[in-house]
């Protein structure tokens, strides 16, 4: 089965390469009103996570690197994702979410994926 995804060389490869992976995880995760999708956003320099109501087609909290709480702090690309897990935790647990279904985007779950993760567990939110 296709997913129209082309073919590249190099760098357009692995982008090509994360977005069939994307497509094979949304296959399977989906987010309901009762436990909403954390998707995650992973580039080059920063990092960026929502809540989202599949059904609805809502996005119920977000966070990103270029929130003002988080932006231009100290550390690395890594202490930014737990800063976003945090923040979107937080944010989630305001509009009354308690728990959701970790969607990775296709990335590997290491590194900033882990620390984010890790982060919203952390802050209490459930996965």
């Amino acid at each position: 089965m296709a997913y129209g995804v082309k073919i590249a060389k190099g760098d357009a490869y692995k982008r090509a390469a994360a977005k069939r992976r994307h497509i094979r995880i949304r296959k399977k995760v989906s987010g309901t009103p009762e436990r909403p999708r954390l998707v995650v956003t992973r580039t080059n320099r920063g990092i960026t996570a929502q809540v989202i109501d599949d059904l609805a087609g809502h996005t119920l909290a977000s966070a990103s690197h270029l929130d003002g709480t988080i932006r231009g702090g100290e550390g690395g690309k890594s202490d930014q994702a737990k800063q976003v897990g945090a923040l979107v935790a937080e944010r989630a647990k305001a509009a009354g979410v308690e728990a959701v279904v970790f969607d990775r985007g296709g990335n590997k779950y290491a590194g900033r994926i882990a620390a984010l993760a890790d982060a919203a567990r952390e802050a209490g939110l459930k996965f």
